[in-house]
């Protein structure tokens, strides 16, 4: 079942996902829309072109324009799907503190893995928007707006528990993380270079490397790469846009730079790339 609901220019929607492909609720196109979904343990996904088979219960935060897919056979659950007039996380983010940690998060794809317990609690907040969305109350769209922060809060809190955030130490080096998460996403078409992102944050780009180098494997030159190739898969997958095309939309103003650049991160050249994601089997409704 599938609820859509508008108010004025903000809208929201529910579909439930039961192991077959779900009504496209009146037509609806959800690439645009930011989503949280809830699958259940034996689900298979894909976010971003990385594969996931679930061996826990577990919530997916997917921003509008990221590339995903589920197979319907194995997906149980429910998603939840908004536009940014109804609830813009970068402009609320003092309310949630997700920005950089569930959405536009550099490190991995932000997914919420979830034990027994916490699976019964975020499935009764699922369930108390099914109830709304039913009794389409006064109120309906300030309580929607409230249960949703609910989840997004919680669904930050199992995140940092599970990341080992807990001291006051840690919280900072968080928010170092997340601020430099948000430059990227703010600036990854314009600006290309860690000496670039280390003068905004007014540090050296050896200070700036030795800061990622406690969180990943990768270096802030891998990282603002990776975002680059992970646009121009992303626009390979859901536009028509020539490789050309992409590559000045990415800042780059030689092609033949560009598609040396993303075939050497991905493997395989745009033009294989765009084929072989366009015939991809998997259910996609993005």
């Amino acid at each position: 079942m599938a609820y859509f609901k508008q108010f004025s220019f903000k809208k929201f929607g529910l579909m439930d996902l039961k192991g077959q492909k779900p009504d496209d609720t009146a037509g609806q196109q959800l690439n645009d829309y930011i989503k949280v979904i809830f699958l259940k343990k034996g689900a298979q996904v894909m976010v971003d072109f990385k594969s996931y088979d679930l061996q826990s219960d577990a919530l997916f935060f997917v921003h509008g324009g990221q590339y995903y897919q589920l197979n319907e056979e194995s997906c149980y659950g429910s998603m939840i799907y908004y536009n940014r007039d109804f609830y813009c996380v970068e402009i609320h983010d003092k309310e949630v503190a997700c920005d950089g940690i569930l959405f536009h998060n550099l490190y991995e794809i932000p997914v919420v893995n979830l034990s027994a317990e916490q699976s019964v609690v975020m499935q009764q907040l699922f369930e108390q928007i099914h109830s709304e969305l039913s009794a389409e109350d006064s109120n309906l769209e300030e309580m929607l707006r409230v249960l949703l922060k609910q989840i997004i809060i919680k669904s930050t809190r199992i995140w940092k528990l599970e990341h080992d955030i807990q001291t006051e130490e840690s919280r900072h080096e968080l928010e170092f993380i997340r601020h430099f998460s948000q430059l990227v996403e703010w600036h990854f078409a314009t600006k290309h270079t860690v000496a670039e992102y280390a003068e905004i944050l007014n540090i050296t780009p050896k200070a700036l490397n030795k800061k990622i180098s406690k969180f990943s494997k990768e270096t802030p030159n891998d990282l603002i790469k990776q975002r680059i190739i992970l646009e121009a898969q992303r626009m390979l997958a859901h536009t028509g846009n020539s490789v050309k095309e992409i590559s000045y939309k990415l800042g780059y103003d030689d092609p033949s730079y560009f598609i040396r650049l993303f075939t050497k991160q991905t493997g395989l050249s745009p033009q294989h790339f765009r084929k072989q994601y366009a015939s991809a089997s998997a259910f996609q409704f993005s």
